[in-house]
């Protein structure tokens, strides 16, 4: 079979489609003939600085859509040949993958396989943010970090939904606010690399990837929400753009970091940041969850699908590219002009 391989860190041509053995499913285990492989910007992490790669060579990918190739022993609640969405640890650019059967989901009705590949790692990460860890609550306003990517695009949805009277994303240049204000987001802070920053409305557009994003937002914030600040802000990104978050909360207000894209040193805070106004400090991943509390995973997974199958949300996908172009989908990822969701297409 095909598989994309890392042989050694570095830049997209460090990709290379080489000739494997097709991997057999153990105990607990199910194998996915892939349709469709979705491109994360772990992804690009795991490729240029070895972001949970337990050795070379190394094929990234962490969710895919496809068919139930084969069962390991113990396995139930799927068949051979039954179209699924899987998150795995790995090993999704290819032909075929093996993935925990606790990370294997029968797609919801209505839902194809090339929708179904954007859904196992944003959908129930963006689901998890609104509801089982930011507990969006109706009236209340968020901030949202990367708001033009795949998580973005799936938050500004959620919150509308979930009755936030105010959705603010934050982006870094002007090609993406108008992307993220169709899908949510009432208004969105431009705040590019440098330390320039602005606003935008309806009739405006910007760019962003989370990773590039300074920190010159918190007066925009403010502005927006009359002084006030936000109740729930989530940052993907780390570093200066975490603390800024923070520094853009009201009154007993609500950050969730679920990502360190800036590579920043990881970020600590303590009582006297938290104490004057009330204010807490969570976490999130959803690759750590499917290794410490993979019921609690599938139960969440279950209702983000559902909020598809109803409409609720949707996750455009922006560009697809053939399992052998799976570095151009990474320097289309890495330039930081990508919106919505990437895919490579398999099958």
């Amino acid at each position: 079979m095909r598989a994309v391989q890392v042989q050694e860190y570095g830049g997209p041509e460090v990709l290379r489609t080489v000739e494997t053995e097709v991997p057999e499913p153990g105990p607990g285990q199910v194998s996915v003939d892939v349709a469709y492989t979705g491109v994360n910007f772990a992804d690009l992490k795991a490729r240029g600085e070895g972001y949970r790669v337990p050795s070379l060579p190394f094929v990234p990918g962490l969710e895919v859509s496809g068919r139930v190739r084969a069962l390991g022993e113990g396995v139930s609640g799927v068949e051979v040949g039954q179209e699924v969405a899987a998150l795995t640890n790995g090993g999704a650019y290819a032909d075929v993958v093996v993935a925990d059967a606790t990370t294997v989901f029968p797609l919801p009705s209505g839902v194809d396989l090339r929708t179904a590949a954007t859904l196992p790692t944003v959908l129930p990460t963006a689901y998890a943010l609104v509801h089982a860890v930011g507990r969006l609550q109706p009236g209340e306003t968020v901030l949202v970090q990367g708001a033009a990517g795949g998580v973005g695009t799936a938050v500004g949805q959620l919150a509308k939904a979930a009755g936030a009277s105010g959705v603010f994303g934050v982006v870094s240049g002007a090609a993406k606010a108008k992307y993220a204000l169709d899908h949510g987001y009432d208004d969105v802070f431009v705040a590019p690399s440098t330390n320039s920053t602005a606003s935008t409305n309806s009739t405006a557009s910007t760019n962003s990837t989370a990773s590039t994003v300074s920190a010159g937002f918190v007066d925009e914030v403010r502005a927006a929400t009359g002084g006030r600040g936000v109740d729930l802000a989530l940052d993907p990104v780390g570093g200066e753009t975490f603390r800024a978050s923070l520094a853009s909360l009201a009154v007993f207000g609500r950050l969730v970091s679920f990502g360190n894209a800036s590579s920043a040193e990881p970020w600590r805070v303590g009582q006297p940041e938290l104490y004057p106004t009330g204010l807490s400090v969570s976490g999130f991943s959803i690759l750590t969850l499917a290794q410490t509390a993979p019921d609690a995973l599938r139960a969440l997974t279950e209702k983000a699908f559902a909020a598809v199958a109803e409409g609720v949300v949707s996750l455009p996908v922006t560009a697809e590219f053939p399992l052998e172009e799976a570095s151009e989908a990474h320097r289309l990822m890495g330039g930081r002009t990508s919106t919505g969701k990437l895919l490579l297409r398999v099958a």
